[in-house]
This record gives structure tokens, C-alpha cells and sequence, in this order.
């Protein structure tokens, strides 16, 4: 992990921060960008709960011989959102996966406060908001993620609660890399986006509800249409494996760290190919 990071942090470093405006020459950390972003990726998968107990008592402890020179707890947090730009490159740019013509998505919510707590949240004030999935009203943001039938991610966004789950779909950079058939729940039903989507290569197939019409279907697409319960289960191992909703955030920058270092780290985790239909 620590050697893919660091290869990227190498190129970034000659092509991004050369071509910044304004970028002084400031006086180097003592740890390096990729000792940064491998640590954060690695708390995602360590099962600690809290940053903080993972590196004052692990970190500092028992990985001295892997990260000989490490900064304060409060450093490294404020030097870990310096980074969010390059975490996030790195994530766009060697943790997604590849178009195969079958697709699912779906939307999760991501809770940064408890719904007996929202009137006294001050963090994100302003910026979270509220909103209601099939568990009930939460107060947040959602994750919108698409995923191949490898269970790998193609493509993320992140939206404030209220907002509706077919408005991701309607930007084009959303979907600039999916292709071939697109499966998701009732909740994407929508005539004219299925045939905006249509025009630009993308065959949405939701199933129908129970006041509708039944459509016809090849069997293959009802099959696929069962599978589409694997996005469900990535949207599981996001948040209990690699821990992308919690409600102790101090910052959105801190927010925005913990998602993108969970979703990197997710790439890390074995996948199961869920079908053998091909488009």
C-alpha cells in the first residue's frame, strides 16, 4: 500500500504542485505526503474507532520502525486535510475500478450526528441537513456510489441529505465512464431520465412499484436485477469496515478525509465477482 501511494505522491508531486499559483517554497514536514496518506488509509482498516487512539497508542508505539519520525496527534489531523486533494486524486486516479456494461447504484446515508442531537450540532451548521432514507430521517449527507459487477467502485459523489437520488444521474461527469446497463431500486423511476440517460449510452433499469405497469424484461435483466443486493453489502463494508460514518467529526475537512481514505481503503478489500452475464 505504502509503495503504490508512494509513487503516486512522486508524480503528483512534479505535475500538481508545479502547476499550482501561488505555490511558496515552504519548509518540508518532517513526515513525508505518502506516510500521511498511507496512515489514514490504514486506520480505515485497523479497527480502531477513534483517529486518535490509533495513532498516539499504536502508531507511535508499535510502528516506530515503519514511521520512525512522526509529528503530533494535532499536527498530523491538520496535515491530513492539507492532503485531501492529493488523497483524492489518488483515489480517482488508481482505486476505481473499470466499466464492464453491467452497473448498479445506489445511494447510502452518511449520519454525522444522531437525530436527538441535530438542534445542538454546530460543526456542520449551515451545510449538513436533513433528510429521509428507507430507515427513517437521518441528519447528513448522502453517498451516491456506482459499482461494476465486481463489486468495484466506478464512480462517487456526495450530496447534501435532502437532495433526490436521480440528481447525480443528470450530470454528465457522473456517468462519463459508465456504459451498458445501469440497475437500481425504485427510487431512480423516472421516464425522462431514462431516456436522457438513453441517448448518452446508459440503459437505467429499476424495478417497477406496485401501482405501475409491469415492463418487459429479458431474464438476464431480471437476474442482474436480484444481484443488485451487492451494492447493498458495499455500502455495509463502507461503513463498518472501513468506518465512513461516524458522528465526532470536529471539521469538514476532517469529514471529507475520513470518506475519501475509507473509500480508498475499501479498494484494498478482496472483491467477489457477483455475475457472468456480459452486456
Amino acid at each position: 500500500m505504502f509503495c503504490l501511494v508512494d509513487e503516486f505522491c512522486k508524480e503528483y508531486a512534479e505535475v500538481v504542485d508545479k502547476a499550482l499559483i501561488g505555490n511558496k517554497a515552504k519548509r518540508p514536514s518532517i513526515m513525508s505526503q505518502s506516510e500521511i496518506i498511507t496512515l489514514a488509509i490504514i486506520f480505515q482498516l485497523s479497527g480502531f474507532r477513534t483517529f486518535k487512539h490509533f495513532y498516539v497508542f499504536y502508531v507511535k508505539t508499535h510502528m516506530k520502525n515503519d514511521f520512525p519520525a512522526t509529528v503530533s496527534y494535532n499536527r498530523f489531523t491538520e496535515l491530513m486535510q492539507e492532503n485531501l486533494m492529493a488523497m483524492t486524486l489518488f483515489l480517482k486516479t488508481c482505486c476505481l475500478g473499470d466499466c464492464s456494461g453491467i452497473s448498479f447504484i445506489d445511494s447510502t446515508p452518511v449520519r454525522v450526528r444522531k437525530n436527538k442531537r441535530i438542534h445542538n450540532h454546530k460543526v456542520f451548521k449551515g451545510i449538513a441537513t436533513t433528510g429521509r432514507s428507507t430507515m427513517g430521517w437521518f441528519h447528513g449527507f448522502k453517498l451516491h456510489i456506482i459499482i461494476n459487477d465486481k463489486g468495484e467502485i466506478l464512480n462517487f459523489t456526495i450530496t447534501q441529505a435532502n437532495v433526490d437520488d436521480r440528481e447525480p444521474l443528470k450530470k454528465e461527469r457522473f456517468l462519463d465512464k459508465i456504459y451498458g446497463k445501469l440497475f437500481a431500486d425504485k427510487g431512480y423511476i423516472g421516464k425522462d431520465l431514462m431516456q436522457m440517460l438513453f441517448v448518452d449510452g446508459v440503459h437505467l433499469i429499476t424495478s417497477v412499484r406496485n401501482n405501475m405497469k409491469n415492463s418487459l424484461m429479458t431474464m438476464s435483466d431480471k437476474i442482474l436485477l436480484r444481484k443488485r443486493s451487492v451494492i447493498e453489502t458495499v455500502n455495509d463494508e463502507l461503513k463498518n469496515i472501513c468506518q465512513i460514518e461516524h458522528s465526532r467529526h470536529r471539521s469538514f475537512g476532517n469529514f471529507l478525509v475520513n470518506i475519501i481514505a475509507g473509500l480508498i481503503a475499501y479498494s484494498f478489500l478482496p472483491k467477489n465477482q457477483v455475475s457472468n452475464f456480459k452486456p
